[in-house]
This record gives structure tokens, C-alpha cells and sequence, in this order.
């Protein structure tokens, strides 16, 4: 099965207090055969890199207003000037809070909105033609 996949390079800043934040060079992934997900790949000083999956209507959403709960909360703000989308990670091995330029963020989604716009998500699934396959038999 063909899908199309959108990718962006960015480097995100992980904060580790008000006054001290590091480098974190990620990758932001969509798959058409995953069509609710957003995928980031954080590239850290470890031999694996870190991943994290959660609903591409959670970014699109925490790029306007705070939105999630639990595991993954997302927000706008400004920091030096500058507008960023805000990402709060929990996990068991811990917890991060990430700063990811909005307008490269936004930029991203926008592809990913173009590729499979929203309300069509299930039509990349085949999920439909399934059903009726299955329920012709």
C-alpha cells in the first residue's frame, strides 16, 4: 500500500529551568497510514532516540490554546520575543518540557493538513471499503 509521508527537521529547546534550556535536534513525522498521529523523534546523546506518539488534532489545537491532560499537554506562548508552542512530555522514566518554534511547527501541520485534511483521517484507513467487503460476503 502507498502513503505519503511529511517530515520536518527542527531543533527543539528542552527547559530544564527558567534560566537554562539545551538544544534537542527532533524530527516531526506524518504517515498517511497512521492519519491521526504525529510522530517526534527526539535525537538525544544516547544511542537510541526517544519517540513520541500522540494526536495530531493535540498539536494542532495546542498551537492556538492549552489543550491535553495527562501524558501530553500543549500550549502557545512567547519566550524572548518570539512565539513557541510549548510541550509537556510525562512518562514513567520522566518528565520533559519541550519549546518548538511555532511558525516552523505550524508550517509542518499545514502540509500535513493539506495531505490529509481534517474530517477525511478514516478515508486513509480503507476502513470503510473493509466494511462493505466485508459485509458483501
Amino acid at each position: 500500500m502507498h502513503y505519503t509521508v511529511v517530515e520536518r527537521e527542527l531543533e527543539l529547546r528542552l527547559i530544564l529551568s527558567p534560566e537554562r534550556s539545551i538544544p534537542v535536534p527532533a524530527r516531526l513525522g506524518y504517515r498517511t497510514d497512521d492519519p491521526y498521529a504525529v510522530h517526534i523523534t527526539f535525537h538525544i546523546n544516547s544511542e537510541n532516540p526517544v519517540y513520541w506518539t500522540f494526536s495530531r488534532d493535540l498539536l494542532v489545537e495546542g498551537v492556538f490554546r492549552a489543550c491535553g491532560h495527562g501524558d501530553v499537554r500543549v500550549w502557545p506562548t512567547k519566550s524572548e520575543g518570539r512565539s513557541v508552542v510549548l510541550m509537556a512530555l510525562s512518562s514513567p522514566d520522566g518528565d520533559a518540557l519541550l519549546e518548538a518554534p511555532a511558525a516552523q511547527v505550524s508550517a509542518w501541520l499545514e502540509r500535513t493538513l493539506r495531505v490529509v485534511p481534517p474530517g477525511t483521517e478514516g478515508e486513509q484507513l480503507g476502513i470503510d471499503a473493509a466494511l462493505d467487503q466485508l459485509l458483501a460476503q
